[in-house]
């Protein structure tokens, strides 16, 4: 299995990953408005066979400081429980970290993403529509603020 950046030439392959993983196409269609609007900031695909089993998004959020929201993570059924999530969210993280993005907040598991260092007490402080048990963030950057507004991509409202 390979992570590699998204081609365009891969789009309807990962609608057809995103819309099976969900079992409905809102999040598949989440993922196409992101690249349309042109805010999505990283968007890696796993292949396995020549055959894309997974993906994962990373998108630009507004806050008091550079932040990234992860949604979504997505693998074909069939393919889960097999580690292909958690490598594409570790490639993921270790390529915002290195383009010096502060923060990076998703909303999921808690029990899935605090492996990764997510944190829902540290997200306990930002305002967003998405605040609560399942909201969290991964600090990275040091002195990161522990308050502040937040706004996901536009493409996200047509999911609240």
């Amino acid at each position: 299995m390979i992570i590699r950046d998204q081609t365009e030439a891969d789009r309807q392959a990962v609608y057809d990953v995103v819309a099976a993983a969900f079992n409905q196409t809102l999040e598949a269609e989440l993922v196409e408005a992101l690249g349309y609007a042109g805010d999505t900031a990283l968007s890696l695909v796993a292949e396995h066979d020549r055959r894309i089993i997974g993906h994962i998004a990373l998108s630009k959020m507004e806050a008091p400081f550079p932040a990234l929201a992860l949604a979504p993570l997505s693998v074909r059924p069939g393919k889960q429980r097999m580690g292909v999530g958690s490598w594409l969210v570790h490639e993921a993280l270790s390529r915002a970290q290195a383009s010096e993005w502060a923060a990076i907040f998703v909303v999921g598991s808690p029990n899935y993403y605090h492996r990764f260092g997510f944190s829902v007490e540290a997200a306990k402080g930002f305002l967003s529509p998405y605040a609560g048990d399942h909201f969290m963030v991964l600090r990275l950057a040091p002195a990161l603020p522990t308050t502040g507004e937040l706004r996901h991509a536009p493409a996200f409202a047509a999911l609240h």
